[in-house]
């Protein structure tokens, strides 16, 4: 007898554990409600995706049945995934998304963010234990079909629901405030079959959990946010995080050998393998105040950095090139402030940003890599600016981002700074654009309308943006929490198939 306890005690605990076990980045994978069939939720740490198997009648009236994979958290929070269920599904209402929810029990009051079998997409809730759910459609809160991505973001007792179709921007679904919330609540990943009988299964990628910082939120003052470098796939958009801290790193260039990425932390700079691993420190000798702005040669032999000179104009950032192995830098504007931003592709030359005469505009230059007089591509306007310059493979166009006609767009023009043409005309601002190494494609990051023209901030909800490189409609890639050091420099893979990138969060 006491044989048949011991082994039923080690049941119990070997289920107990295998619950609490971290399934990605959630820590609690349970059924809610008793279901008839049990739910899983399994997580694929190569490819970093989420498959969730749940049954369940409903969400729905005064309880609700589904499988819930979940984290506890405090405070402000935002989520964002893609979502899409497997196979067609025997119920068009078979419910998938996100939940914020006060308890496990089947009554509990919560919010979803919820992507339906028909493709029906809308923020739903119940305000009290045992209370009716909201009927959303009659709170016009429904946004039609066709969506993917899915984002809930807790703002004190505001709830927003924001969705986006393949290519397109976040649209706001709706918000709600739910005054019964307490500061710590569930907040996870969901699978409903709408059928006690029938087990529904859908796929989760891209999942980030983001702690934002306030409107009036300074990085110097109240310390950076934590950095996930990470890698896409431009063709369908997945995503993987490769290293992540709580400190600050910026702006990945990607090596020539497309095994390893190079990025800056600390004021120097490291190397990381492109699947993940330690960073390695690269030798740069004296310069160990280096900012985000650096890169490598067409040819792949050489590095441009920007090193801050302490005791100098405009901080003091000076352009300087060295071997990519490392090595002693050489200096190439000995005049401060200077930004580099792009590499000419007979490796002879750079163009950077900087200002000159204690004018209070930037403007973009070219110089040699040896030094001496710098040639000015660009005569701007007190109040305008220019950034982001960067050659196209072909040597036929300078790519930049500039406030010429109001809000920040991508333009191009010839290396010697004639025949301007804008590349991007909508509301957003855009920074940063980079040219794939086949030369077709530009990928930029896209500042939300409300933040200056001439600003690129930390930590706002941005897009990641490609267009071809001739122009046209450019298509969303990528939604993310960023802004200044997520794409500052080139950032393509050399098989032009990927690109790299830096997220942020709070703890």
């Amino acid at each position: 007898m006491k044989y048949f306890l011991f082994f039923i005690l080690g049941t119990i605990c070997i289920t107990t554990l295998s619950q609490a076990q971290p399934i990605g980045v959630f820590r609690q994978s349970v059924d809610i409600g008793n279901p008839k069939n049990h739910g899983s939720a399994v997580y694929d740490q190569s490819e970093q995706t989420y498959t969730l198997k749940g049954s369940g009648y409903n969400i729905w009236f005064e309880r609700d049945e589904f499988h819930y994979l979940y984290n506890t958290i405090r405070g402000d929070f935002m989520l964002t995934a893609n979502f899409e269920f497997k196979g067609k599904g025997t119920e068009a209402h078979r419910k998938t998304g996100w939940m914020l929810r006060t308890s496990p029990d089947e009554k509990s009051p919560h919010i979803s963010a919820a992507l339906h079998g028909d493709g029906l997409t809308l923020l739903q809730w119940r305000n009290y234990s045992g209370a009716s759910m909201r009927d959303p459609e009659d709170q016009m809160l429904a946004k039609g079909t066709g969506y993917e991505v899915l984002q809930i973001e807790r703002a004190g007792t505001v709830i927003f629901m924001r969705a986006a179709r393949k290519g397109e921007p976040l649209e706001t679904i709706g918000s709600y405030e739910m005054i019964n919330l307490p500061d710590e609540i569930m907040a996870g990943l969901f699978v409903c079959s709408h059928n006690p009988d029938v087990t529904e299964e859908a796929t989760v990628w891209n999942v980030r959990i983001d702690r934002p910082v306030g409107e009036n939120y300074s990085p110097g003052k109240e310390g950076y946010l934590g950095c996930r470098l990470e890698t896409m796939n431009v063709s369908d958009g997945k995503r993987k995080v490769i290293y992540e801290k709580p400190g600050r790193f910026e702006a990945p260039n990607w090596m020539p050998d497309g095994k390893q990425l190079l990025f800056n932390m600390d004021g120097s700079l490291y190397k990381i393998p492109a699947i993940g691993g330690n960073p390695e420190k690269l030798n740069t000798v004296f310069a160990d105040r280096n900012n985000n702005d650096h890169g490598i040669s067409f040819n792949g032999k050489l590095l441009a950095i920007s090193h801050q000179r302490q005791g100098l104009p405009g901080g003091g950032s000076t352009v300087y090139v060295l071997p990519l192995k490392g090595g002693t830098p050489r200096m190439v504007t000995e005049n401060t402030p200077s930004y580099w931003h792009g590499w000419a592709p007979n490796n002879k030359e750079v163009i950077y940003v900087a200002q000159r005469n204690n004018i209070p505009i930037y403007n973009i230059y070219r110089n040699s890599i040896r030094g001496g007089k710098e040639i000015a591509l660009t005569s701007i306007k007190e109040g305008q600016h220019v950034d982001g310059c960067e050659y196209s493979p072909d040597g036929k166009y300078i790519y930049f981002n500039g406030n010429l006609t109001g809000t920040m767009q991508i333009w191009r023009m010839k290396p010697d700074g004639s025949s301007l043409e804008q590349m991007t005309s909508d509301r957003y601002n855009d920074w940063f654009p980079h040219i794939s190494p086949d030369g077709k494609w530009i990928v930029f990051i896209s500042f939300p309308p409300e933040v200056p023209p001439n600003s690129h901030p930390s930590y706002k909800r941005v897009m990641l943006r490609i267009m071809p490189a001739s122009g046209g409609e450019p298509k969303v890639i990528a939604w993310l929490y960023g802004g200044q050091g997520t794409i500052n420099v080139p950032s393509w893979s050399p098989d032009s198939q990927q690109i790299a990138f830096v997220s942020n969060s709070g703890k």
